[in-house]
């Protein structure tokens, strides 16, 4: 973890960062301050054939500082970009698209700078989680207006498109009437049209239903293995779970960590969590769990049960078996800290 200073309004220097301790590691060391001379190979925070590549990239808006000394890469296949509201997702996502310029460091995308080549620029798509489509437009308009400013020869293409994201049988509707979920859709065929080799989305799957985030999560999937170089963000943490193997995770502005969900929690194993169990032998499991090494305090309200532990594996593997010896049956258990801002949290300690 590291400490930003901030900096006065209109100044030209960089936030400063002074270190407070080491980042958490998932399967390697996790830090934003590899070096140009490049990072280790099994660092999760690279891949080994980047598209596009991010180094010590920093940006402030007068004092609020929105990025701190981000070191990381992006390949071929999906990715999942993870952090809590204001984490800095959306400014790394703009600047990798050219839209923002750091303050320091730098991003490239298929080794030039997406902020001033104009062929770097057509080959990114950002599908923005912002309302950013002319209300008046129908779907068919936004899609064919997309082509013909990418100056797109395949006249079929936009209805292709259109039918990618289950849209054509709306296709003629005002997009000021969709639903969020279907504005999304359209911001995404209208993204597709362009053919991008880099397509980066913010916060996709808002508003869609589980059917229609069903047919995103296959729809970025198969882009991913079609070769594209593809950038999800997302807050909730099982949507990009099944969605991305491979995470990126910012906290104020930081990597915090990268790798997979499975490495990041193992990462936390050690660490206290909470579970939440109901049982109506609540008292007498209590007991017994109170006896256990790997539980650190027991709480009971009626038939609930809150157990806390640094080694909740453990505990897992105990619960069941405690249960049965007291002929405990139990209704529920669930952690209490398992939500993506619990787990950003931890990694910040």
């Amino acid at each position: 973890m590291a400490v930003t200073d901030r900096v006065a309004p209109g100044s030209d220097t960089p936030p400063r960062t002074t270190s407070t301790g080491p980042a958490v590691a998932t399967t390697a060391v996790v830090a934003g301050t590899a070096g140009p001379a490049g990072a280790p190979a099994l660092d999760p925070a690279f891949v080994p054939d980047p598209t596009v590549e991010v180094r010590g990239a920093s940006v402030w808006f007068g004092q609020k500082v929105a990025l701190t000394d981000v070191t990381c890469s992006f390949g071929p296949g999906v990715t999942g970009l993870l952090g809590p509201n204001g984490a800095g997702k959306t400014t790394l996502m703009r600047a990798m698209c050219g839209l923002l310029k750091l303050n320091e460091g730098r991003v490239t995308v298929v080794g030039a700078d997406p902020h001033s080549d104009r062929a770097v620029q057509a080959a990114v798509t950002l599908v923005p989680e912002d309302e950013a489509v002319p209300p008046a437009l129908t779907a068919r308009r936004l899609v064919r207006y997309t082509a013909a400013l990418h100056r797109v020869t395949d006249r079929s293409l936009p209805d292709r498109c259109l039918a990618t994201v289950g849209l054509v049988d709306v296709a003629d509707r005002k997009v000021g009437g969709f639903s969020k979920g279907m504005r999304q859709r359209a911001k995404i065929a209208a993204a597709l049209v362009t053919n991008p080799r880099v397509l980066v989305l913010d916060e996709p799957l808002n508003g869609a239903d589980p059917v229609q985030r069903v047919a995103l999560i296959e729809l970025f999937q198969a882009l991913g293995r079609q070769g594209r170089t593809v950038v999800v963000s997302s807050h909730v943490l099982n949507e990009v779970e099944r969605l991305a193997t491979r995470q990126i995770v910012l906290v104020r502005g930081r990597l915090a960590a990268a790798g997979t969900h499975r490495a990041i929690r193992d990462a936390l194993a050690d660490r206290p969590r909470s579970v939440l169990v109901r049982t109506p032998a609540a008292r007498a499991l209590a007991r017994s769990l109170v006896a256990l090494d790997t539980v650190r305090g027991v709480t009971v309200d009626g038939p609930t049960v809150v157990v806390s532990s640094e080694r909740a594996g453990e505990l897992a593997a105990q619960l069941p078996v405690v249960a049965r010896d007291v002929g405990a049956r139990l209704h529920e258990v669930r952690p209490l800290d398992d939500s993506l801002e619990s787990t950003f949290r931890e990694l910040l300690r």
